[in-house]
């Protein structure tokens, strides 16, 4: 039987422009090694949670302009901290009992990284967001 360590390896995809070479920062490395992949695996409920989000949020999202949407995915993000911790779950539910224990060794950083990282997917992903949903 597999360990739920090696399945979780296992499912991740690949992303051969994600290198980890010696001279980088272990928090680079880990950033490239473990959050990328996970971040990209979890792009469908990330964008799930941001389209619920939105409606939860009265759909204000919809009437803003493409410069304030943007902000609206930053602010999201930065300063709902319920939200946060609900992405930093569906990210870290994802993390090996390993990589968890270099997680902790510098969380800070890493989060402020991975917030990072999923903000940019959204903004790159708008036009996923663009329907509507209606309440």
């Amino acid at each position: 039987m597999h360990s739920r360590s090696q399945n979780l390896l296992q499912i991740r995809p690949e992303i051969p422009s994600a290198k980890v070479t010696d001279s980088m920062s272990s928090d680079e490395q880990f950033q490239n090694k473990t959050l990328r992949p996970i971040i990209k695996f979890q792009n469908p409920l990330i964008i799930a949670a941001f389209r619920n989000y939105i409606v939860k949020h009265k759909n204000a999202y919809h009437k803003l302009s493409f410069e304030k949407q943007i902000t609206y995915i930053e602010n999201s993000i930065q300063k709902d901290i319920k939200f946060r911790n609900a992405l930093k779950g569906i990210i870290m539910g994802q993390f090996t009992e390993e990589e968890y224990e270099v997680y902790i060794q510098n969380s800070s950083a890493l989060n402020k990284r991975m917030m990072h990282m999923v903000i940019e997917r959204l903004k790159d992903q708008m036009l996923l967001l663009e329907t509507e949903v209606l309440i």
